[in-house]
Formats: C-alpha cells, sequence, structure tokens
C-alpha cells in the first residue's frame, strides 16, 4: 500500500486563503484520482482543535503548532514527520536530507508567488525572508518543485541550481466554485451598479485599467488589496478620471462574493504582470467572464487564447471589444479555456510525478 503524505499547514491557521483553499482541494483531487492500492495522509500543525480532512484516509498531526513548526522546518528541523511520500503544496514543507534510493523517502514543494524574489517590497521583510530561505533548502532538499505555469519555472530556474527537478502542475478554482443563487443580492450588498469591471493589481499597473473604465462609463472593484492600499489606489484612478465613488478597493472576499462579483462584471481585467498565479483569472476564465490581461509570461501560459493580452496601452481598446461586440466571442473563450484547470487534472499530474520519483 502506497501511501500519500500531504501537508496541509493552514488547517487552523490561515495566512493566505487562496493557497489554503488550493491545498485541501488538491487533497480531494488526490482522493478522487488515487490509483490503486494507494492511500493519502494528511500532515497537520498541533494545535487548536483537531482538524477534518475531507479526502485524507489518516491524519498524522504533530506536536508543534504552525508557526513553531515553520521555524522549526526553516532550520531543517523536521523531527516527528516520518519518511515516505510526501507532498507540500506550499514551501511549508519538511526540508532535511533524506535517502531516497534506499529508503523510497521524496518531497516536494510547491511554489505558487516569486514576489519574495522579483518584488519584495510587495511583501513583509518576515515573508521574504522565509520565503528565500524556505527554497535554499529546497535546492538542497527537494526531489522535484512544482510551480504552476512554464514561465515561472524559467524564472525560478535562476533562484538555484534545480537542474531537471522542476515541475509545471498549475492551480484551478476552489473545488466548488461556482455563481451563488443569490448572486444578485450579493452583488447589491458590495454596492455593485449595472456597469462595472472587476480587477487586480497595485495601484501603478491599474492606472490603465482605471482609464479603460472611464471610457466605458463603467466603475472597477479591485480585489485582494493589500492592506492600507486604497489611497494610492484611489489616488491613480482620480489622475486617470475615475471618480472616488466609482472606485471599490476590497480586500479577499469570501467565494460567494467573488463569483456573484466577478458574474456580473463586463470583464475582468488581471493589470499586474507579476509571476505569481492568478487565483481571480482563473476563476473568471470557470464563469466566462471576458478576460484582459496585462502582457506577461504568466498570464501568456494561463490565458493562452481565452482571452485579451495586451501592453499597458491596450486596455481601453480591449475593453471595448469586451464590453461591446466582443462579449459573447471571450465568453466562449474563457469558458472553454477554463477546461484546462481542475484539482482532479493537477492531482492526476502529482500522482504522476511521485510515481516517477
Amino acid at each position: 500500500m502506497a501511501v500519500l503524505r500531504v501537508v496541509l499547514d493552514q488547517v487552523n491557521d490561515v495566512v493566505d486563503a487562496d493557497q489554503a483553499e488550493a491545498a485541501r482541494s488538491l487533497v480531494l483531487g488526490l482522493a478522487a484520482t488515487a490509483p490503486q492500492k494507494c492511500t493519502i495522509e494528511a500532515i497537520v500543525p498541533g494545535g487548536g482543535t483537531e482538524p477534518v480532512v475531507d479526502g485524507a484516509d489518516t491524519l498524522h498531526r504533530l506536536t508543534l503548532a504552525r508557526r513553531e513548526l515553520g521555524a522549526a522546518w526553516q532550520l531543517g528541523v523536521v523531527a516527528g514527520v516520518g519518511g515516505g511520500m510526501i507532498h507540500a503544496p506550499t514551501l511549508f514543507a519538511p526540508l532535511a536530507k533524506h535517502d531516497r534510493a534506499n529508503d523510497y523517502d521524496q518531497t516536494v514543494a510547491t511554489v505558487w508567488d516569486l514576489r519574495a524574489w522579483t518584488a519584495p517590497e510587495q511583501l513583509s521583510r518576515a515573508s521574504v525572508l522565509w520565503q528565500r530561505s524556505m527554497l535554499k533548502r529546497a535546492v538542497k532538499h527537494a526531489d522535484a518543485v512544482v510551480v504552476p505555469t512554464h514561465a515561472m519555472a524559467e524564472e525560478l530556474a535562476g533562484f538555484g541550481r534545480f537542474a531537471d527537478r522542476i515541475r509545471v502542475i498549475p492551480g484551478a478554482p476552489a473545488t466548488g466554485f461556482a455563481i451563488p443563487h443569490d448572486a444578485a443580492g450579493r452583488r447589491t450588498a458590495l454596492g455593485a451598479p449595472d456597469r462595472y469591471l472587476v480587477a487586480t493589481g497595485s495601484a501603478e499597473p491599474l492606472s490603465s485599467v482605471f482609464a479603460a473604465a472611464v471610457d466605458r462609463d463603467a466603475d472597477v472593484f479591485v480585489l485582494d488589496a493589500a492592506t492600507g492600499s486604497a489611497p494610492a489606489i484611489a489616488e491613480v484612478a482620480a489622475a486617470e478620471g475615475l471618480a472616488a465613488p466609482r472606485v471599490h478597493v476590497l480586500g479577499r472576499l469570501d467565494a460567494e462574493d467573488r463569483a456573484a462579483l466577478l458574474a456580473g462584471a463586463l470583464a475582468f481585467a488581471a493589470a499586474d504582470p507579476a509571476p505569481v498565479w492568478p487565483w481571480r483569472l482563473v476563476e473568471a476564465l470557470a464563469l466566462g467572464v471576458p478576460v484582459i490581461a496585462a502582457e506577461s509570461g504568466v498570464h501568456r501560459d494561463v490565458l493562452a487564447e481565452g482571452g485579451l493580452l495586451v501592453a499597458a496601452a491596450g486596455f481601453t481598446d480591449a475593453l471595448r471589444d469586451a464590453a461591446g461586440e466582443g462579449a459573447r466571442r471571450l465568453s466562449v473563450l474563457a469558458a472553454d479555456r477554463s477546461r484546462a484547470y481542475s484539482w482532479n487534472g493537477s492531482a492526476e499530474r502529482v500522482w504522476t510525478l511521485h510515481a516517477e520519483l
């Protein structure tokens, strides 16, 4: 009996909700696609109540709580974890010396975001230091490192001597992500007018989106805005002629509110070309929302022919197309592209990866 042991570090303490949802969705996908005589064990931190992990056959609960565990693993102290096939859906992984050849132990880590190396000013100093430290451990000890796009794989290869250990396995919308039955009411509660865009990005890249919104007489909802970023975003919007009441700067909404808001939008605009897996873009595709994305390697990989890739100056013309004659065409393209992303499909690749190792 083969056991795939999956690290779920955020079952009680969520620090990145998207990655936490992805980890749980991956476990469900692994359960749905498990080969015969293969089971799944969840490795979870101690502290708090004992979690329920849907899809896992067994639970291996460690002594240390998440914060202490992260500090210990950063130093390579992984006592109590045990061996076997270990898959971490994030960089939170027990990366230490092990013997794959004789003991059949293997450890795989995952990287969703490269800003700790490319744009560290966008993250906290503690987060940057921890991620960089864990990647150094991955260079030494990981049997494979998973990234979600080929563009990120190419960039990651420049941060360490990985040889052929980098693998590409994409993410997907969280399991069950769909338009809620009360979508209209949720949009009303969020203050959504008839015409609006949904966008992601920091203040400066969003300027092109705001200019496009002025051209189309539309509001803009900015999702996943960093804490304290609202004044800077509003200032950029005002400089492009978009009045303050038409700029809605929001943090991370729950899945139902996100789906409701995306479903009613003229289009979704991914303004930031940073090397990060674009969670909201993939959700927009799943709902058949026309997508406009800033030209970048990551967006090119993820979007392919499923939307419009544009330079900063191209957002206005792209939105005219998406909100006009091209709306139906772009909706169909988005929905078609979304079929490339499912947690069952990603899980099958994870099983294959560990079998190859």
